[in-house]
């Protein structure tokens, strides 16, 4: 399957997270990024659903949050999780 490139609404930060408001691990990676001191930006795709397609055609991803870090979808709460025990988030922190 040939996948297309869409202009995704991504930020001057170094994190872009696609969320909804009622989402357990949304809140989560929220939580962690602060706590690493690490800003963000979200996008609430409760109303945008054609945005929403648009990510599920990109990422194969239905489940939120949808996180990019530095422009690259890297998945969800347990994924971003995973690389902030590798290191891989240090280079992002502010504190």
């Amino acid at each position: 399957m040939k996948r297309r490139a869409y202009a995704l609404p991504m930020s001057g930060s170094s994190v872009t997270m696609y969320t909804t408001p009622i989402c357990g691990y949304c809140v989560s990676a929220k939580r962690l990024l602060q706590a690493e001191g690490i800003a963000y930006s979200e996008v609430d795709l409760s109303q945008d659903h054609e945005l929403r397609f648009k990510l599920v055609e990109e990422t194969g991803w239905r489940t939120v949050p949808m996180i990019y870090v530095e422009d690259k979808f890297v998945g969800g709460y347990q994924e971003l999780r995973a690389l902030q025990r590798e290191g891989g988030l240090k280079h992002l922190s502010q504190a």
